[in-house]
């Protein structure tokens, strides 16, 4: 998106001046040819390879070794250590069984039954089971209420609990106004914490946790931060660890690969900043996108970065290059495709502001997210005919997704001022100021998480590793315009993310 005029001008005779076409001036890419040649090393070396089968064996033996009642604490940390460290696909059937074995045991109608008084472990068990997609209840924290029904104060004092606690929150539904208070007292008590101690063990882990949620962050990236933690925790498990490191680079490795060839697809096959100056210059940033999306090796990212990459093409050719005419001749060519976008120009050059409802169908689409999250299932083995027609029939998921993105973009970008937002629907609409309409759209963010959350409980219509690529864009979006639109200015937090998942290595 960009600056620019919001309307055409006319002369008194009614005819149209020389027009000025609205460029943004986007900034030019921050990787240059960095990524464009590619040079194995040594993580791919036949060592650390063989190492890494033998680690993982070690892990696995872990996992399926034999559940009781001295070991059901510890078999909780595992698998969310094997969880947060990035490597548990290599481990789904394990992490099925025995999650299946923990629900069995500590469950009755999907209530969790005599388990632990301790907070941390409560919380923890309540968000693994729901994760997975159990539709447990959230009466167990019940147990920890004062006569008010207010969370015990005293819980202030557990750090890792309050931790524990704000995580499970995380995975609130519509209507859960136990999670809704467990949400705003672990974030108000954690938010103390980090004021008062400032040098504590658990005091980073805090701040990024407060900054990123657990639900709503990319696992490869959580993954790169959780490393550094888990490692200074004295009870880690160092085989687990280490598999984890080795996993990691050996993964970067294929990534950087899929990363050089798609940037020569852009830099030499379609010679886009000669071709297309107007565009933004952020195949990298594409790339990383759809790592979000799926990072894990079965999974094919090339034709959804390619469509990502297009659809950021046509977007900035409707709102930082076309005059009116010109679009108009290009959505003829193209109907089907941008005619989303068309409606969205004419707005602009009409000065309308829609309705809502009306702005949140039709940008939606010109988002491309509906489009572009059932495009992610044709890089999966699994894919099929049931699943492609679910995608297409506007479930609850990918709405939610993208209503997530379409009003997150909308409020870190609200100073574009040829571009009609949902800021703007929103305040005409309902006769608010600027900062009412912000404050209800978050509302709706919210709302939309709660729905993603609901959609991923059993029953589902479709197998979870579907679900979770709809979860994934919507994490994308709450990572990269969380406070700014990362994408189109790409030298800041978006380069960071690129550099831990693309650049650094692990040390071994």
């Amino acid at each position: 998106m960009s600056n620019g005029s919001l309307s055409l001008p006319t002369s008194a005779n009614g005819a149209k001046p020389p027009f000025t076409r609205p460029t943004a001036n986007f900034h030019p890419s921050v990787w240059g040819d960095r990524f464009l040649s590619y040079v194995p090393t040594s993580a791919e070396s036949d060592s650390h390879i063989q190492q890494a089968k033998l680690l993982k064996e070690d892990v696995r033996k872990s996992l399926v070794s034999p559940i009781d009642h001295n070991n059901f604490s510890f078999k909780l940390n595992f698998i969310d250590s094997v969880q947060r460290l990035g490597v548990s696909y290599h481990f789904e059937h394990e992490i099925d069984t025995l999650l299946c074995q923990i629900y069995n045991i500590s469950t009755k109608d999907n209530n969790i039954i005599a388990h632990s008084d301790h907070l941390y472990h409560t919380a923890l068990l309540f968000r693994l089971l729901r994760q997975h997609g159990y539709r447990i209840s959230s009466g167990i924290f019940c147990k920890f209420l004062d006569q008010t029904g207010k969370f015990k104060e005293s819980l202030a004092d557990d750090i890792q609990g309050m931790l524990s606690l704000y995580e499970a929150a995380g995975l609130r539904c519509h209507g859960e106004d136990m999670l809704e208070e467990a949400h705003k007292f672990s974030f108000e008590q954690l938010t103390k914490f980090i004021t008062i101690q400032l040098s504590c063990s658990h005091t980073t882990r805090v701040q990024h946790s407060l900054k990123q949620s657990l639900r709503r962050g990319l696992p490869r990236l959580e993954a790169t931060y959780y490393m550094s933690f888990y490692e200074e925790d004295p009870s880690h498990d160092e085989k687990l660890l280490t598999f984890a490191k080795l996993d990691f680079n050996m993964l970067q490795e294929l990534h950087l690969k899929e990363v050089s060839s798609l940037t020569k697809w852009w830099t030499k096959d379609l010679n886009v900043l000669t071709n297309l100056p107007f565009t933004r210059d952020r195949i990298v940033e594409c790339c990383f996108w759809i790592l979000g999306v799926y990072f894990e090796p079965q999974y094919s990212r090339w034709i959804t970065t390619k469509g990502t990459a297009l659809g950021s093409i046509i977007d900035d050719l409707y709102d930082a290059y076309g005059t009116i005419e010109e679009l108009e001749l290009f959505t003829s060519a193209i109907e089907r495709l941008v005619q989303a976008h068309m409606a969205e120009a004419r707005w602009c050059y009409t000065n309308h502001i829609p309705t809502m409802e009306e702005y949140m169908e039709v940008r939606g689409i010109s988002s491309g997210y509906p489009f572009l999250m059932t495009l992610s299932f044709l890089g999966m083995e699994d894919t099929t005919e049931e699943v492609l027609i679910w995608a297409t029939n506007e479930p609850v998921i990918i709405a939610a997704s993208t209503a997530i993105a379409r009003i997150m973009d909308d409020i870190v970008g609200d100073e574009r001022e040829h571009v009609v937002s949902s800021i703007y629907c929103y305040m005409k609409q309902h006769k608010v100021s600027r900062k009412c309409a912000i404050e209800e759209l978050q509302k709706l963010v919210e709302n939309a998480w709660k729905d993603i959350n609901d959609a991923c409980l059993a029953p589902t219509q479709v197998p979870m590793t579907f679900l979770i690529r709809a979860v994934n864009f919507a994490r994308v979006i709450d990572v990269l315009y969380k406070d700014e639109d990362n994408y189109t200015n790409a030298g800041g937090i978006m380069k960071d993310h690129i550099e831990s998942l693309l650049v650094k290595k692990m040390s071994l």
